[in-house]
């Protein structure tokens, strides 16, 4: 049914529920007594992300009547914050860029990172259908997608790694193709730089503009794509924007209706079978099965409290604030089991005011350390992002590194972009008032102004700086790794991860637990149905994305391990509802 685009949600449901009256489709019944039934479809899909996008996309080119029921105001979720890194190895984006991978070497890489936590068999559907799906929405949707050349695996090191990496990204998009619907956009986390096209690959050289000609290049660069983009009267989208309005444009192409500010409230479960979704006004039945893609928990502090490991709370995550663990609790009230609730897609955060800061190249630029409370080096500074915060709550208990500081020099902010902060300029004075950053002029003053040792603070600076000149860091090993690197100037020298502090004023930025959302949900299968704690399988109920247990286990195969997998389950999730009527 391809609903008129002037209808209301109440018309698009009730219409759904009328066309399948007069076609003499069954109703099941209501859930209760007092539940009108509003809207009926094959597939009911709860969120407007990349997981469940992409499972009405699949079901709607499968032949099957599907809707998306999305909480928020705006579509896109998390997705559409982020840079929309996506890991899928062996594609057709990669063999075309001519990226040399096997299905052996992924599958021997995978489980090498993921351990024995998660079982074989969805490690396996994941790899075997995520090239599959990818082909899929290029070929059903206006999406593009590029290599991110250099982008490592995050354990290159490992038996199947990469150290040229196997995530891409999607290519730009023109917003024009979504007509209206562009104002229903979810924002981006950061916004890209006025009058420029910038893709997630190119950030790590717009850092370093100021000192690398090639950095120079990309910045100049995307200012004329900018430019190009401008005088076509184009509305370019790229990373999170341009593969959620790509997913959207597909939707709209199959006639799939998404229904904003429509929040679950419950399942439907009747006979031991989920069979709809209740929502504000009634019930929308679900004739073949219900496809739960509804994000994580990360701004529910209760859940959080609960679950997981404190210091917690929703303050310092960067995920959508209507991801509140909704379809998790339904799942759960239906007997679901839960997996991996203590975790999340972590990475060291700067409570900015207004929203933290997901620190990713400023952490790993040479002439910067993390220290504790106690003024010491604790962590491997340019290790993949959810380990340095995995160390810091490890360790917080017995040796506080809850909040760590950045340590800079004003070398390091001579040179390098700081967030949307050029090199020379000076940092916000809001970012003072709120004490994520500190300033003094000797390292000493630092360490009293941040609240360790002074004395502690010094030595550890003078030993890292002598590890710099020598470019070997016998602490940690920071550039030991090919990703390492990935976020660091390469014209330092011998480490281009390493470089000593010495130019005052030093700089001290707070850093925090955060996290792109939370990775634990409910528990699926290869197929991506929902499982109880007994292995049963809970009848018509799927999930994917943030609200089921994340394939990836505890780990983090490389960039994109979030998405990817939240795309492939969704597509996993529709063809098994087409295929077992």
């Amino acid at each position: 049914m391809k609903p008129d685009p002037r209808l209301s949600r109440r018309q698009v449901l009730r219409g759904s529920a009328g066309l399948a009256l007069a076609s003499g489709l069954p109703f099941a019944g209501t859930a209760t007594a007092s539940a009108a039934v509003i809207g009926e479809y094959d597939v009911v899909v709860v969120g407007a992300g990349a997981a469940g996008m992409t499972a009405a996309l699949t079901a709607a080119k499968r032949g099957l009547s599907c809707v998306v029921l999305e909480k928020a105001a705006k579509f896109g979720g998390s997705a559409a914050r982020s840079g929309a890194g996506i890991w899928i190895p062996c594609n057709s984006v990669l063999a075309a860029a001519g990226v040399r991978d096997t299905p052996d070497q992924a599958a021997r890489y995978l489980a090498a990172v993921v351990g024995p936590s998660i079982p074989a068999s969805r490690q396996q559907a994941f790899l075997a259908d995520g090239p599959a799906m990818l082909s899929f929405v290029m070929a059903n949707s206006p999406l593009r997608f590029r290599w991110m050349e250099g982008y490592s695996d995050y354990y290159p090191e490992l038996p199947g790694g990469m150290p040229d990496g196997r995530s891409i990204e999607p290519d730009q998009l023109d917003g024009n193709v979504l007509g209206a619907e562009l104002a229903n956009l979810n924002p981006p986390y950061l916004a890209t730089p006025a009058g420029m096209v910038v893709f997630s690959a190119d950030y790590k050289w717009l850092a370093l503009a100021a000192v690398n000609p090639k950095g120079a290049a990309v910045a100049a660069a995307c200012l004329a794509r900018g430019t190009a983009a401008a005088l076509a009267r184009q509305k370019p989208l790229t990373m999170g924007q341009s593969l959620a309005a790509g997913l959207r444009a597909g939707l709209q192409r199959a006639g799939v209706p998404v229904l904003l500010n429509t929040p679950l409230t419950d399942l439907v479960i009747e006979n031991g079978k989920v069979t709809g979704v209740t929502v504000a006004g009634g019930v929308v039945k679900a004739r073949r099965g219900v496809i739960v893609g509804s994000g994580g928990f990360e701004h529910n502090a209760a859940m959080r409290a609960e679950y997981q490991r404190q210091p917690i709370g929703t303050q310092w995550t960067v995920g959508a604030r209507s991801n509140t663990g909704d379809g998790i609790l339904a799942g759960k009230r239906a007997g679901a089991a839960l997996d991996l609730m203590d975790d999340a897609w972590w990475g060291p955060a700067i409570p900015l005011p207004g929203e933290p800061y997901f620190c990713l190249a400023e952490r790993t630029l040479p002439g910067g350390l993390m220290v504790d409370a106690a003024g010491k080096r604790f962590v491997n500074e340019a290790a993949p992002y959810s380990d340095v915060v995995h160390t810091m709550y490890d360790r917080n208990p017995t040796s506080p590194t809850i909040p760590a500081w950045l340590v800079v020099d004003q070398h390091y902010r001579n040179r390098y972009l700081f967030r949307d902060v050029a090199p020379l300029l000076p940092l916000p004075d809001e970012w003072y008032s709120a004490g994520a950053v500190k300033k003094a002029w000797t390292v000493e003053a630092l360490g009293s102004a941040i609240g360790v040792p002074s004395k502690a603070l010094r030595a550890t600076v003078n030993r890292f700086n002598g590890q710099a000149l020598s470019g070997v860091d016998s602490d940690f090993r920071r550039g030991a790794s090919a990703y390492d690197h990935y976020y660091t100037d390469p014209y330092v020298l011998p480490n281009s991860c390493l470089a000593p502090l010495w130019e005052p004023p030093f700089y001290a930025f707070k850093i925090v637990p955060g996290d792109l959302g939370t990775k634990g949900g409910m528990r699926t299968d290869a197929r991506a149905r929902v499982l109880r704690a007994d292995g049963s399988v809970i009848s018509g109920l799927y999930a994917a994305g943030n609200a089921s247990a994340a394939v990836m286990g505890p780990s983090y195969a490389g960039a994109g391990s979030t998405i990817g997998p939240a795309m492939t389950f969704g597509y996993v999730a529709a063809n098994d509802l087409a295929d077992h009527p």
